[in-house]
């Protein structure tokens, strides 16, 4: 069944499959969700993804870590200022830094810390934990 928010759905599946133990997971490809797996790995949330090709959209096989204890995407999609960030810090995750929000910024998609560092704002896409 096709839905209005592929991101939202690809972190919910992903969440109840770490729930479930497996360890990895087959979800459509989008250009936005290749961007927060690319984060989620960087940072130790998921292992390796790969592309399979179907001829039509194509999927992405996410080898899980068992790592996150929830995830999942920001909505309504809230535009932020680097000064804001703390205060949304404090509202999705569970505790000082730990834990990760990405931020979609005009210099692709980051986690909070980096848009800190780089004193960016932009729009809340997710978070993981």
């Amino acid at each position: 069944m096709a839905r209005n928010d592929s991101l939202s759905d690809a972190l919910s599946k992903i969440n109840n499959a770490v729930k479930a133990l497996n360890r990895s997971i087959t979800l459509p490809k989008t250009k936005l969700l290749l961007q927060v797996l690319e984060v989620l790995k960087k940072n130790g949330y998921v292992g390796s993804f790969e592309l399979i090709e179907d001829g039509k959209q194509g999927f992405v096989k996410v080898e899980l870590l068992g790592t996150i204890n929830s995830c999942s995407s920001i909505k309504p999609r809230y535009p932020v200022s680097a000064s804001q960030i703390e205060s949304y810090e404090t509202r999705f995750l569970p505790a000082k830094d730990f834990g990760i929000i990405l931020i979609s910024t005009n210099k692709g998609l980051l986690t909070q810390k980096e848009a800190k560092e780089q004193h960016l704002g932009g729009v809340l896409v997710a978070y993981c934990h």
